[in-house]
């Protein structure tokens, strides 16, 4: 397990289109998630401990999301053949247990997360309505990957502050997770 951050927000950057296959069966695309007020893309995996300590909080913050005009879709750009927790069939399970409101599609090429930049698990990437880059942070402090339970999410914030005023806020702090097992 390589701990690595993500990277300061490139606010502004635009969101990249895909068509990649969800654990439904269906391909989605960029507009198919595509929020009102905004758009949330995780990349994420089914073993990392850091996907593991936060993902019924990601969860419970995509659904209240939702109220606030913006979608949610995670992303799984890890090689299976290096994690077998991350197989399209784990996938499928580990959307299931964890009852995802979201689509959680397979990067099998890893194109896009490549072309997104991605580099832990999680990582997110929080648009505003134009599909402009406004958080780039974590979803709150972890401390031996244990959620420290103080007050909303910073995920949640963020991405509240973004559907009422398109912009992220101007401290973020990075996210921490595994490294994303690229092909070699």
């Amino acid at each position: 397990m390589a701990l690595t951050k993500t990277p300061i927000c490139d606010f502004g950057k635009k969101a990249v289109n895909f068509n990649l296959k969800s654990t439904e069966n269906k391909m989605i695309t960029l507009n198919n998630v595509k929020g009102e007020n905004g758009t949330l893309i995780m990349f994420i995996c089914n073993h990392c401990p850091y996907v593991l300590a936060t993902i019924k909080e990601v969860v419970k913050n995509c659904k209240e999301l939702e109220n606030d005009g913006i979608k949610s879709l995670a992303i799984m750009s890890n090689d299976p053949k290096v994690y077998e927790e991350d197989s399209f069939e784990n996938m499928i399970q580990f959307a299931k247990d964890n009852e995802f409101n979201f689509p959680y599609v397979l990067d099998e090429t890893q194109e896009i997360g490549k072309s997104y930049g991605a580099v832990c698990t999680p990582d997110f990437f929080g648009y505003n309505k134009n599909l402009e880059l406004q958080y780039r942070g974590r979803i709150r402090e972890l401390k031996n990957l244990i959620p420290i339970q103080d007050g909303e999410s910073e995920l949640l914030k963020a991405m509240k502050m973004i559907a009422k005023t398109g912009k992220g806020p101007k401290e973020q702090f990075p996210s921490m997770g595994c490294s994303i097992k690229w092909f070699k």
